[in-house]
């Protein structure tokens, strides 16, 4: 029989007698077609379009009817029970033609299922889609079919129109739709909605990097000048590896180093074992171990008050005589770090000193020991970072009756906790306690009106995940699997946590969060007995890059397959600022940001920084250059080149807090944060102080 023939009779036999006429005026069919809205196109970046033609070479000609989600689910409720229900399942796979293997590509597959599992569409003659699946999992395949059965034959915006939630009708339950299972045909859907805006939109192409066995691939200049640099020149390595251990020189550096630099440290790390890379949080004990074991100096690679937070805890910790360095002689700024030093927080901080009732002052890791210092010295203050901060606001407001909580200074991620609750507060019980044990969704509702947020302050590397750039993740990568820092903008932050909810394939959190989700997600495939290609959409900055490419290259060196990649994409500004010379347009001055810094050109092709970010590199950031670090290498170590450093040194905290250095005052809410992360409660010191100013 040809498969159109097989495809109309199999999308017309569900239900069993039901009248042609009726299977047609039913279910999707008669769902509200919304207004056509077409994504932006994205200027600085490639789009792709697939024709109707060149999506017919790759599948045989479908033309059927949609029989409509409510006709499916009709017959399945007819039957009784999970095991008949699987049944149904199955010979709805049984009807399904199968697809040519020349159609089982990568560009196919659907990502986050357990099995193999493909999906195509096209456009038929008269505008309507019709769409194909199949899978190596008779299950699978059969809820493949259902997908073909109530899909094909819809116009492009009705399909759009679809929502995984409506997929609930079929009333599946979880005893036929386990996890992964389900997992895998919101997926399948999600995958069908954008082959059809490829249909009909024009939609972009981010930079990425493709890392499999055979090393690394790039698409677009962007990409390409990261992958560069992931294969660092060895005699620049050595370079380095012999001036540090010549020198006894040890280096902190944060996630967000150009990789340039990172490349090179990570293979100087092989030689010389005082060479740390990572989040701002474990910079400082780092240095103070490198200190211990004999280095001389130390090097950091971060922004200023990363250095200042270095410098005051190796004095803290009886290390004065080893020299801090920052690696450039001017300002090294961060625009969240301060605004916590801005008027604004300080009357932020007065508010919560006036709550009226017991309050804790929540307070980001990424600010300097000042800040934490002189907030705790007013209000009753624990750090965080954005892999704790959802649990530690939580056990607040279990733990201390009526407590007011005053989270600061990121006001991206002041939002997100807002918007997580809210939601938090519209699901059951037992939802909200797989998050919390100690809250419902009474409590829950009721910390709102206690939670506050500063309003004034941003990253302007994370401010790039905005509106714009969002909504064209949303359409050419809604089937990805999609990471989001905590401090990115809402919408961003949104749309991976609805990857997360509907699909299992969305991770929010911190930049080790995101590096592990990626780690877990790659060994899944790699357990598999079948081939795979994974696609991650890295909602931070781009310099976390080398950490994800070396921890994906090992992973897969060392489980000997040569089937299995991973795709790194890089989401761009639209309104990219660079031109094919990478300068400034004739006559005209290079735009700058706050405080002065000019805004450092990508890559040709438009894939460069923005006023909004632009490619997700922080400017300030790329002042630890690698030239840089070996000039303050080759200078430490002599009265002459050490006096030529003076200025790189960060600046001390000489000033006390209630009698204390401003290391120890400013370690003490470092210190509770420490203790909730390890006893999973608030300590005993910092309850007490919350209700003692209280009283």
């Amino acid at each position: 029989m040809a498969l159109s023939a097989v495809n109309t009779a199999f999308a017309v036999s569900a239900p069993r007698g039901a009248p042609h006429r009726a299977v047609r005026q039913s279910g999707l069919r008669r769902l509200k077609v919304p207004t056509s809205r077409t994504a932006r196109r994205a200027r600085s970046c490639p789009v792709v379009r697939a024709s109707s033609a060149e999506v017919a070479t790759k599948t045989p000609a479908i033309t059927a009817e949609p029989v409509g989600l409510e006709v499916i689910a009709a017959e399945f409720e007819g039957r009784q029970g999970a095991q008949e229900r699987v049944q149904l399942l199955l010979e709805y796979a049984k009807r399904l033609p199968p697809m040519p293997a020349s159609a089982k590509t990568d560009a196919n597959r659907v990502m986050g299922c357990t099995a193999q599992a493909w999906v195509d569409a096209r456009l038929d003659a008269a505008g309507r889609v019709q769409v194909w699946a199949d899978s190596d999992s008779a299950v699978t395949r059969g809820l493949g079919a259902v997908l073909v059965a109530a899909l094909s034959g819809l116009t492009p915006d009705q399909l759009l129109a679809v929502q995984p939630s409506e997929l609930a009708v079929l009333g599946l339950g979880p005893a036929v739709l386990t996890p992964g299972r389900a997992n895998g045909f919101v997926n399948m859907l999600e995958a069908l909605r954008r082959r059809t805006r490829m249909l009909t939109t024009e939609l972009p192409t981010f930079p990425s990097l493709l890392v499999d066995s055979t090393g690394i691939s790039a698409q677009g200049e962007f990409a390409r000048a990261q992958a560069e640099y992931l294969q660092p020149d060895q005699q620049q390595v050595e370079a380095l590896v012999s001036v540090l251990s010549d020198k006894k020189i040890g280096i902190v550096a944060h996630f967000y180093m150009d990789p340039q630099v990172q490349g090179v440290l990570s293979s100087a790390a092989a030689s010389w074992p005082h060479i740390q890379i990572s989040d701002s949080l474990v910079m400082a004990d780092k240095a103070v171990a490198m200190a211990r074991a004999g280095c001389e100096a130390v090097c950091v690679l971060g922004v200023d008050f990363m250095s200042e937070n270095v410098r005051a805890i190796m004095d803290e910790a009886g290390f004065r005589d080893v020299e801090v360095y920052r690696m450039a002689a001017e300002d090294i700024g961060c625009s969240l770090a301060e605004a916590a030093e801005a008027p604004p927080y300080d009357a932020y901080l007065s508010a919560a000193q006036q709550a009226g009732g017991p309050a804790l002052h929540v307070v980001y890791i990424n600010t300097s020991l000042r800040t934490k210092a002189q907030a705790h010295a007013r209000v009753p203050t624990i750090t965080c970072t954005s892999s704790n901060v959802v649990q530690t606001v939580l056990q607040a407001f279990a733990q201390v009756p009526n407590i007011q909580v005053y989270y600061g200074p990121d006001t991206y991620m002041g939002q997100n906790l807002a918007a997580l609750f809210t939601s938090l507060a519209q699901m059951p019980d037992e939802e909200v306690q797989k998050l919390h044990p100690g809250h419902t969704q009474a409590s829950v509702r009721g910390l709102l009106p206690r939670l506050h947020y500063f309003q004034e302050g941003t990253c302007i590397v994370h401010h790039i995940f905005g509106g714009r750039v969002t909504e064209l993740v949303a359409a050419a990568y809604s089937d990805a699997f999609l990471t989001a820092h905590f401090e990115v903008p809402g919408e961003m932050f949104a749309l991976a946590m609805k990857a997360q909810r509907e699909r299992g394939m969305g991770v929010v959190g911190s930049t080790q969060n995101i590096l592990d989700f990626i780690s877990a997600k790659l060994a899944d495939a790699l357990q598999q007995p079948f081939g795979n290609k994974l696609q991650f959409v890295l909602g931070t900055e781009a310099g976390m890059i080398t950490s994800i490419v070396r921890k994906v290259q090992s992973m897969i060196a060392e489980s000997g397959r040569t089937d299995v990649a991973a795709e790194i994409v890089f989401p761009v500004s639209p309104d990219a600022i660079t031109t094919g010379a990478q300068a400034p347009p004739s006559g005209g001055a290079a735009p700058t940001l706050p405080g002065g810094l000019a805004i450092i050109p990508g890559a040709a092709s438009g894939e460069g920084c923005s006023a909004e970010g632009g490619c997700a590199s922080c400017p300030y950031m790329k002042m630890n250059s690698l030239q840089a670090l070996m000039s303050v290498c080759t200078r430490f170590g002599s009265p002459a080149g050490e006096a030529l450093l003076e200025a790189n040194r960060p600046r001390a905290y000489t000033e006390l807090i209630g009698g204390r250095s401003m290391a120890k005052a400013g370690c003490e809410p470092i210190l509770h944060m420490r203790d909730f992360q390890k006893n999973g409660a608030l300590g005993k010191a910092l309850v007490q102080d919350i209700l003692a100013r209280h009283n």
